[in-house]
């Protein structure tokens, strides 16, 4: 399942427009296919809103029953909001990746970063292969 209304990374991160007050603000979380292939998450690492991020650096931490992987920011900016549910019950990213299980929200500093990200067709091609 690849929503088709968000954008994605070759890392398996989705990026999506927060709709909460036209802020130009954007949530990020990893995708179905990432999730699914990490096995069952018991920990996520994530930064405090106010961190500055660079596109490609890593921003955190998903640990699972099989590894550890990094979370890499999807565009440059500032982390609005970090999901503290997460805290309590990393699982959420395996039975919610699109919705309840998102990680973090970026203010980006090129809004026009998000359209040069990958769409879902692009997306569900790399995941094929």
């Amino acid at each position: 399942m690849t929503p088709e209304d968000l954008r994605y990374t070759a890392e398996h991160e989705w990026v999506s427009p927060v709709a909460a007050g036209g802020s130009g603000g954007v949530r990020i979380g990893i995708t179905d296919f990432a999730q699914d292939s990490l096995g069952d998450i018991v920990f996520v690492q994530l930064p405090e809103p106010g961190t500055e991020v660079q596109a490609g650096d890593s921003l955190g931490e998903v640990e699972s029953t099989k590894s550890v992987s990094e979370i890499y920011a999807p565009v440059s900016g500032r982390v609005v909001a970090r999901n503290e549910a997460l805290d309590a019950d990393p699982a959420v990213v395996n039975s919610d990746p699109y919705g309840a299980g998102w990680l973090v929200e970026i203010e980006p500093s090129d809004p026009e970063a998000v359209a040069g990200l990958l769409d879902a067709a692009a997306y569900q091609a790399l995941t094929e292969n």
